[in-house]
């Protein structure tokens, strides 16, 4: 592309700016020190402009490239508000299961039936908003995924791996929303 101003530029004479001397055509054996010098000064001001165009060209495919991935990550999290504040209803959820579980009176169990396919539904609706659930029993403690309350005495299991969780930790796709909380494996003292 330059080589074309180049040319076009040999062929039509431009108007000089104003206050610039004209640039007549020379012949290369009657250009005074003079002229040679300004020459130089004019190609090498053209090769800092050319190089400046160059670089802002550059920035500006390096700002749209910048601004389409933004724009499809914040496409990609834009439930995550929203999901943060559902997981505590799953949360009450699943505490009312558990409640309902312990009692063996009729009327209870039709309610523990229905909030069951209440939270099943929840559940699934969470699912496709790309809601997963990290699963903490019997892995091994990874702080970037677990929160460690407390560390547990015993010989069953490994020393690093986890024992119990007591509140489930939850991602929106490759983002942690909230780290599960979980108690450690420790080897008692001999």
């Amino acid at each position: 592309m330059r080589n074309i101003e180049v040319e076009n530029a040999k062929r039509e004479p431009a108007a000089p700016p104003e206050g610039a001397e004209s640039l007549a055509p020379v012949e290369p054996a009657t250009v005074t020190a003079e002229q040679l010098e300004g020459l130089k000064e004019r190609a090498a001001k053209a090769d800092e402009h050319w190089e400046r165009l160059v670089r802002t060209s550059a920035d500006f495919d390096n700002y749209k490239k910048r601004a389409a991935r933004e724009k499809q990550e914040a496409a990609r999290y834009a439930n995550e508000a929203l999901l943060q504040k559902l997981i505590p209803v799953l949360d009450s959820l699943d505490m009312a299961l558990a409640s309902a579980q312990a009692a063996p009176d009729q009327a209870v169990q039709s309610l523990q039936t229905g909030i069951n396919m209440i939270q099943q539904q929840l559940r699934n609706a969470l699912k496709e908003a790309g809601l997963e659930e990290v699963d903490a029993v019997g892995q091994s403690f990874d702080h970037n995924v677990h929160e460690a309350v407390s560390q547990r005495e015993t010989r069953d299991v490994p020393e690093g791996q986890v024992v119990q969780q007591l509140r489930k930790g939850y991602r929106l796709r490759e983002r942690l929303l909230r780290p599960a909380a979980v108690i450690v494996a420790k080897q008692p003292p001999a």
